[in-house]
């Protein structure tokens, strides 16, 4: 079975591909505030992330079904696109905030609504546990429900990170 038909099967990206692509490791790692992930691999009609972008770092789409692409060098990782992506595709990922631990910016749309400090399980792409992360900050920029939760956790996980899951 080919990638693109275990993708289309099970709904897990197992590899980069056109609307999934990750920064350029250089600028990545040098950004502060973080850079935007955009995992949406798949042609759909959308396009709030591009529309929401207050730098244009997320490239006008010639058709509304066209996956996204990112200016990187644009991109503030203010996190507008994470709070008004519908798919829960869009997520920022700053490797500069501190030594050892990452900052994930990730959209959180259910009950309860952790609070800074909390300790939550960090998830990966199938919702199995690969880290434990410290709740920084929850902000809902948009005021339509949609959190968006600042988690710190490890920087070797950044590739694996894609969702929390409260523990109380």
């Amino acid at each position: 079975m080919t990638d693109s038909e275990k993708l289309f099967n099970s709904g897990v990206l197992t590899e980069e591909k056109p609307g999934a692509v990750k920064p350029p490791k250089d600028l990545w790692e040098s950004k502060k505030q973080g850079l935007v992930v955009v995992e949406c691999p798949q042609r759909i009609p959308c396009n709030p992330c591009n529309t929401s972008c207050p730098t244009k770092a997320i490239k006008p789409f010639a058709d509304i079904n066209d996956t996204p692409e990112i200016d990187y060098e644009k991109c503030t990782g203010c996190a507008l696109c994470v709070a008004v992506c519908p798919g829960l595709a869009c997520f920022v990922v700053d490797l500069t905030f501190s030594p050892d631990k990452a900052l994930f910016k990730l959209p959180y749309e259910m009950l309860p609504v952790p609070a800074k400090g909390d300790t939550v399980d960090c998830l990966g792409r199938t919702g199995e546990v690969v880290a434990k992360g410290t709740v920084e900050a929850v902000v809902e920029p948009k005021k339509d429900r949609t959190n968006v939760v600042h988690v710190s956790a490890p920087k070797e996980f950044a590739d694996k990170i894609r969702a929390i899951r409260v523990v109380k």
